[in-house]
This record gives structure tokens, C-alpha cells and sequence, in this order.
């Protein structure tokens, strides 16, 4: 890891994006790009997303932007040591962290045999740190070395840009010891408590834990596009998708079929029950994100009940919460294709027309094609089985 990167990611931080930064560090947007992945990739943490067209600090930068800040303050405060003034000199912090070594020392010759280098390697190592800085460092002697007065400058800098480093591949290094023990496990929103998917989870909470006590599992929700990114940028271990389809780069099994049906208010009466089609006309139509699987069936559903013109006529409330999608249909005289088994657990339920066997909400879970994804994967379909 070297100063120039850091400083280029730490002005990605602060500018909230590529192109940004790496005019204010006068650098290639291919530079900065590449710096932010090889600090990602070292630290284990995402350090950005994408929020439209700007990139944001997630939560892990942001707890760790002092450090940064520090370093690259430092950083910026070493490159004015040298001839050049303020500039960007290509330093790696081993670089930093052996010439500190050799200060202390007083000698290259034991501070190479504590490194475990050859003195000429040393040597040669902290020639070239002096030439990127543009200034000399240390005084050489009969009886050792000594710091020159920019040098004495320059160890300061080196072990406080060495301690914030440290301070932010620790805590990198403990979450990621953290995380390489725990399994991450995405699903789809569950309906509410007392949904089939919320029990489910529950359920299979509980037995993984008696299963797995030394592998904690962790569940998050979010929408099926949510779920397939995340398993793509390894932020999910498996997912349990309400969809039978996903990219083919991942296995999957197919756990489960739920019967769907169209819900509505509970006054609706006998003769409104009989036509789909005019039912869908009357009423506002609440769906999902375009993001979910549900909402995905409910388009093949619309799209094979109704004609162009009817569609266009539409209603539809778009609604990224189900629970919300449920008070529509129970308060507000709102339709919503829902699977059957789910709301039927509400008292009273809402009017409920089963659709067709075509319409299915299935449930999936799925992996990455690698034997350590595949192992897991085959315990928790056991235990998703025996639940």
C-alpha cells in the first residue's frame, strides 16, 4: 500500500466521486478507480455506493474517513519535506515503516538484521525513499546515523501515517475475522410477523444455531435485485429469492411454491368477483418495486388478463412495502396480487380470488458455484426442510 493510493481514495470520500477526485489529485479517473478497489480489496470493507450519480460513503467509511483524513494530511505534509514542494511522491508504507525502524535503531546495520533485510537491500530501500520525498533523511557517521532536521520531520509523519494504517487494517482485519465466521443469508421481505417467510426464517434461525453454534447466522432483508447484487459482491453468503430464475453464474434449488391470489377489499360483492378484467378497471392496483419477484408475477398476471388498452386505463400505486400494500387492500379499497397462504392469516382477511396455478410465488435459495457455498447451502436446505 502506498501514500498516493490512500490520498486518491481519500479524496474519492470526500468529493463523492471518481472523476472529482481525481482531478483535484491531478490523476487518471482509472487511477482512482483502481485505488479505491485495491484499498476495498486490502481493508475487506465496501467503502462507496452508487447513489444515482454520485457515490456515497457507506457506513464503514464513514467511521473510518479520520483515519484516512490523517493520512493523507500527513501524507501532504511529507511530499512538502522535499525540493518539489507540494507534491504526490510514490511512498509505500513499508517504505515508511522500515526507515522509521532504522531511526530508531541508529544504525542500518541492526535495524536490518530486527527487519530481516540485507544491509545493501536497506540501504538501496531508503535511497530511494529520500529520492521520492526529494530531500535526505538520515546522516551517516562512523558511529551511525542520525536524522537530519527534515528527517527528524519525516519520522514524525512516518509513524503517525503508520498508526492511523494500523488503526484501520485492525478493525478491518477484526470485522473480517468477525464475518469469515458468519454466514449472511438475504431473503425477501417477509409480509409481516406472522407471515409463512417470517416463521420460516425464525424457524430456521433457531436450528442453524443448534446446527452451527460456532457459525452465527445473520438475515437481512431486501427486494430480489437487492438480493442478486449482493450475492454477486459477496454481501450475502445465499439468498432466498421469490422467483425460480437467477443468473446463471449461481446455483440454486427451488424450495417451495405459494398459490397466488388477487386480494381485495372485504365489501367486494358477489357479482364484482366474477370478472377479473372489470375488477382490475375499478379499482387502484397496489404493487411492488419492479425489483421483486411478486411484482414480476403480477405483470404476466396484468399483462394476460388485460389488453393494451386496458392496461393503459390502469391504477397502479407502486408501493416498495408490503405491510403498506396490505392496508391498501384491507382500508383504502386498493387490489393486490398477494400469495394466498399470507394474507389469509389476517382476521379478518381481505377478499381473496385465487388465480390460476400458472401464477406461483415460488422460493428459492441460491449460491455461488463454490464447493464452500455448496456445503452450506446443503445444510440449510436440510434445515429449511425438516422447518
Amino acid at each position: 500500500m502506498d501514500l498516493s493510493t490512500l490520498r486518491l481514495v481519500h479524496s474519492i470520500l470526500e468529493e463523492r466521486g471518481i472523476r472529482r477526485a481525481a482531478t483535484a489529485e491531478g490523476r487518471p479517473a482509472s487511477s482512482a478507480s483502481a485505488a479505491l478497489r485495491r484499498v476495498e480489496a486490502v481493508l475487506s470493507v465496501p467503502l462507496v455506493r452508487r447513489d444515482g450519480q454520485a457515490l456515497v460513503p457507506t457506513l464503514d467509511a464513514e467511521a473510518r474517513l479520520p483515519r484516512f483524513a490523517e493520512i493523507a494530511e500527513a501524507a501532504a505534509a511529507l511530499a512538502a519535506l522535499g525540493k518539489g514542494g507540494e507534491t504526490r511522491p510514490a511512498v509505500s508504507l513499508a517504505a515508511l515503516a522500515r526507515f522509521a525502524a532504522t531511526a530508531r535503531a541508529g544504525s542500518i546495520n541492526g535495524a536490518a538484521k530486527t527487519l530481516g533485510l540485507g544491509q545493501p537491500q536497506l540501504t538501496r530501500q531508503l535511497s530511494h525513499l529520500e529520492a521520492a520525498i526529494g530531500c535526505k533523511l538520515l546522516a551517516r557517521s562512523a558511529t551511525g546515523i542520525a536524522c537530519t532536521p527534515a528527517g527528524l520531520e519525516a519520522l514524525a509523519l512516518a509513524e503517525r501515517i503508520g498508526a492511523a494504517w494500523e488503526s484501520l487494517s485492525t478493525a478491518s482485519a477484526e470485522r473480517f475475522r468477525r464475518s469469515a465466521a458468519t454466514w449472511r443469508l438475504g431473503a425477501i421481505i417477509p409480509f409481516g410477523h406472522e407471515s409463512e417467510i417470517a416463521a420460516m426464517l425464525a424457524r430456521l434461525a433457531v436450528a442453524w444455531r443448534a446446527a452451527r453454534p460456532r457459525q452465527p447466522l445473520f438475515l437481512s432483508s431486501t427486494t430480489a435485485d437487492e438480493l442478486v447484487s449482493g450475492l454477486k459482491n459477496r454481501r450475502f453468503d445465499l439468498i432466498l429469492l421469490d422467483t425460480d430464475r437467477y443468473p446463471a453464474e449461481f446455483e440454486g434449488s427451488l424450495i417451495g411454491r405459494s398459490r397466488l391470489a388477487l386480494a381485495g377489499p372485504r365489501r367486494l360483492d358477489s357479482a364484482e368477483k366474477q370478472d377479473f378484467a372489470t375488477l382490475l378497471c375499478q379499482y387502484p392496483i397496489a404493487v411492488p418495486s419492479p425489483r421483486s419477484g411478486l411484482r414480476q408475477m403480477t405483470d404476466r398476471f396484468l399483462e394476460a388478463t388485460l389488453s393494451p388498452a386496458e392496461r393503459t386505463r390502469l391504477t397502479l400505486v407502486e408501493v416498495d412495502s408490503i405491510p403498506v400494500i396490505i392496508n391498501l387492500v384491507l382500508d383504502h379499497g386498493h387490489l393486490s396480487v398477494l400469495p394466498e397462504h399470507s394474507v389469509a392469516n389476517i382476521n379478518p382477511p381481505p377478499t381473496l380470488l385465487p388465480l390460476d396455478d400458472a401464477y406461483q410465488q415460488s422460493l428459492s435459495l441460491v449460491w455461488p458455484r463454490d464447493a464452500l457455498s455448496r456445503k452450506a447451502a446443503e445444510t440449510m436446505l436440510a434445515l429449511l426442510t425438516k422447518t
